[in-house]
């Protein structure tokens, strides 16, 4: 069960973001609406919601998953891929050492976002992305052993990250597409596969039985309704206009 989730407002300078989406500059009066409702899904889940300030040096500021992995025994602060991103997770530092936890740094010369890991239980896949390097991973994986908990990697051929196409929903079952309905370290799972055309879905959230999913995707939520998880619709269209999607906008814990 998770019981908090710490996000971070959106900047302003967000319309100038990371982006290979090409769906045009994303409207931040929208977007500001658009994460109020998704703090009010979280809310809803039953988490208590800590709400960091908006920072304009850090135009992808507001997809805070990529620079901290928190888990129940300690939280490890990243070292994100991309080099305007490479400062975010010292401006959270402050708020992540106010946790009852240890505190760990991904160090120089390796690179991991936390978009690129998925929890299943105390085990942590890894995702080798152009934004997580091996030597990065390698360090979070000695961490989350240092801790008594595992990881192991997974090479991205297609993805920006690995959870740009998975997602776990507990109870054995992933929602994934593309390149992960292959990928044989996945198939002990109980797959639900996300229609191409429903693609952007696959990164859907799993709180304390009820899954977040993106509004507008409705056969991927039917999918995942008939599996009796309570589902919450939230639009993201503006956070996906920088490759952001549900799971980057939150620290769930």
């Amino acid at each position: 069960m998770f019981t908090q989730a710490i996000v971070k407002t959106p900047c302003k300078s967000m319309v100038n973001g990371i982006t290979q989406a090409g769906l045009g500059t994303p409207d931040y009066e929208l977007a500001l609406v658009q994460h109020k409702a998704y703090i009010k899904a979280l809310e809803t889940c039953g988490l208590k919601v800590t709400i960091l300030a908006p920072d304009d040096n850090f135009p992808d500021s507001t997809f805070i998953e990529d620079a901290c992995l928190i888990t129940p025994r300690c939280a490890i602060l990243t070292r994100p891929g991309a080099n305007s991103r490479r400062k975010e997770p010292f401006h959270i530092s402050k708020a992540i050492h106010k946790l009852d936890l240890p505190v760990e740094t991904i160090r120089s010369p390796g690179t991991i976002d936390a978009g690129d890991i998925m929890m299943v239980g105390d085990h942590y896949y890894i995702g080798l992305s152009d934004r997580t390097s091996t030597n990065g991973a390698e360090q979070m994986i000695e961490i989350l052993n240092k801790y008594g908990l595992t990881g192991s990697t997974i090479e991205l051929k297609t993805m920006l990250h690995l959870k740009t196409g998975i997602s776990y929903l507990e109870n054995n079952t992933l929602l994934a597409f593309g390149e992960f309905l292959q990928k044989k370290e996945l198939q002990k799972f109980n797959i639900l596969r996300v229609d191409d055309n429903e693609s952007y879905a696959a990164n859907s959230v799993w709180i304390n039985d009820i899954v977040i999913v993106p509004d507008g995707f409705s056969r991927t939520a039917e999918m995942i309704s008939k599996k009796k998880y309570e589902i919450i619709a939230v639009d993201v269209s503006e956070f996906r206009k920088l490759d952001g999607g549900l799971s980057c906008l939150s620290l769930r814990f």
